[in-house]
């Protein structure tokens, strides 16, 4: 397995990660500054997602692009989108800002997922990418509190900042130690489509999707419930994010480690699954700070969990269009967080509760969790994983 090679997809996923997740600690923030309710502020998530389902299907005219010239391309989107985000002068450019930061998201991923399944063995495959995931959990856990920090006590424009930085970071070390690993075949274009005729890929995006849906409605405006429900002062969301942010490490690194040795989908969907008794209590219990926080690590850990065992589950079922594949379970992920922010913030429009929309998107994650367990007691029970080329 090459270690180097891994810590460089990985700085990418910490740089998406901060401004990803970022938003989410600081939306009280920049709805202020933009004069603007924190129900409209979930545009500028919103914005983000619609950027990664437009940026990602720009992967079917890159595919006989080397795939490493492809991931320093991606990084230098990633920088340039932020620091636009750090100079916006209002709503509607912090809004074409966010969605530049967005488009090499989906891509970047579904790279990076083939990538790193190259930098290691078979067997080590899901673990691998949980490692270029984990830069990801590790900005939750580490890059989003600061960036918080940053813009309480400074500027949240500086934050976005440190992001841009963060990205040409990313660029130097996928530069000089990403090898130039093998490329893909090139299918033709329509051969790229060629997996979506069966069914397993439409049982992972719609498993993701759903449960996405289901699930960000409550996080993305965890913000709201913890300060003005739970009655946390503003200040403290920067050592929430924290622990918000080891929940995801967590759910990433031990699913990661379980899809190496389980069959994947039967991961996902255990973890997806696990999610629901989460919401429940956290509707009935978030007023209490013990109890917001210990659920708001689960929900965090059952927000990541399903992603590594998937992204690399992907590759397999994408044969022909393995970057598509991998890309397009990005777009599922984050057009869940698009419709799931536009759907909270009607939900608390409508019931005047902040606390609702952690209950209202169970069914979705019910319906998705079945999914991905279909998948794995039609296809992956007996057969296993289809193994990339």
């Amino acid at each position: 397995m090459n270690k180097r090679g891994l810590f460089a997809l990985a700085l990418g996923t910490f740089a998406l990660g901060i401004t990803e997740y970022l938003t989410m600690g600081i939306l009280g923030m920049l709805a202020a500054d933009m004069d603007v309710s924190i129900s409209g502020a979930g545009a500028f998530i919103s914005a983000y997602a619609g950027g990664v389902c437009v940026g990602a299907p720009a992967l079917l005219f890159a595919r006989k692009m080397a795939l490493k010239k492809l991931m320093l391309l991606l990084a230098a989107v990633i920088m340039v989108g932020n620091l636009l985000a750090a100079v916006a002068p209002g709503f509607w450019t912090f809004c074409a800002a966010r969605f530049i930061s967005g488009l090499p998201h989906g891509a970047y991923f579904g790279v990076g997922a083939i990538v790193a399944r190259k930098l290691a063995s078979p067997s080590k495959a899901a673990s691998a990418v949980a490692i270029m995931i984990g830069g990801m959990t590790v900005a939750t856990l580490v890059g989003v509190p600061a960036g918080t920090l940053i813009s309480n006590v400074a500027s949240w424009r500086l934050a976005y900042v440190v992001v841009g930085l963060s990205a040409a970071a990313t660029f130097m070390a996928i530069r000089y130690w990403v090898p130039a690993v093998p490329g893909l075949e090139d299918m033709g274009f329509k051969g790229q489509f060629r997996f979506m005729r069966t069914l397993p890929p439409w049982l992972i995006f719609g498993g993701v999707l759903l449960g996405q849906i289901g699930i960000y409605s409550w996080y993305s405006f965890i913000d709201p419930q913890l300060t003005i429900v739970a009655g946390f002062s503003r200040d403290s969301m920067s050592w929430l994010m924290v622990l918000a942010g080891f929940g995801m490490f967590a759910g990433n690194l031990v699913a990661g480690r379980l899809g190496d040795r389980f069959k994947p989908a039967a991961v996902a969907a255990s973890v997806q699954a696990s999610a629901i008794p989460v919401l429940v209590l956290f509707f009935y219990l978030g007023h209490y700070k013990l109890a917001a926080v210990l659920l708001m690590v689960l929900g965090t850990a059952a927000l990541f969990g399903s992603g590594s065992p998937l992204q690399s589950d992907i590759v397999g079922y994408a044969r022909g269009g393995e970057m598509l594949g991998a890309a397009c379970i990005q777009i599922a992920y984050n057009a869940g967080n698009a419709i799931a922010a536009w759907f909270g913030g009607k939900v608390i429009n409508y019931t005047d509760s902040y606390m609702a929309p952690a209950v209202v998107g169970l069914p979705l994650v019910a319906v998705g969790a079945l999914m991905l367990m279909y998948l794995y007691y039609h296809y992956e029970r007996r057969n296993g994983v289809p193994q990339a080329r």
